[in-house]
């Protein structure tokens, strides 16, 4: 399970340090693709594997099933990250979360997202009072 807030900045050649803590489950290789909201989501391999099957479950008649499938894996990039934790995030990805230095990496589970630093700031602030509010509807809260 992937917990926390990181905030790591990106080199001038598009490499990131994921998170140290992590960094013996990442060590297989890791699936970096589009996430919603902007930002990107980073699966252990096994983790990408399982969302693979679970789409691949969904009806090839629902077009919202075939639009889903084809952003989140024609963005899909399969990374090694080196001896030092550090992965190459590529350009397209890059560009698509608006990726440029200072960044932020939290634990979401069973995936790591990477967020543009100010944009997780203004997502974190539009969301904070909705979080606070929710007591139902949400599977599994109180």
């Amino acid at each position: 399970m992937f917990l926390g807030t990181h905030t790591p900045r990106l080199d001038d050649k598009g490499r990131l340090f994921l998170p140290a803590k992590f960094r013996d489950e990442l060590a297989g290789g890791v699936v970096i693709t589009r996430g919603q909201e902007r930002c990107l989501y980073v699966f252990t391999r096994a983790a990408f594997a399982a969302k693979a099957e679970e789409l691949q479950s969904a009806s090839l008649s629902s077009k919202a099933a075939r639009d889903y499938g084809r952003m989140f894996f024609s963005s899909a990039s399969d990374e090694i990250p080196d001896k030092t934790g550090r992965v190459t995030l590529p350009p397209p990805l890059r560009q698509y979360a608006g990726l440029t230095k200072d960044c932020v990496v939290i634990g979401a589970n069973t995936r790591l997202e990477i967020w543009d630093a100010a944009a997780w700031a203004t997502y974190e602030a539009e969301q904070e009072q909705a979080f606070a509010d929710q007591d139902e509807g949400v599977p599994g809260l109180l």
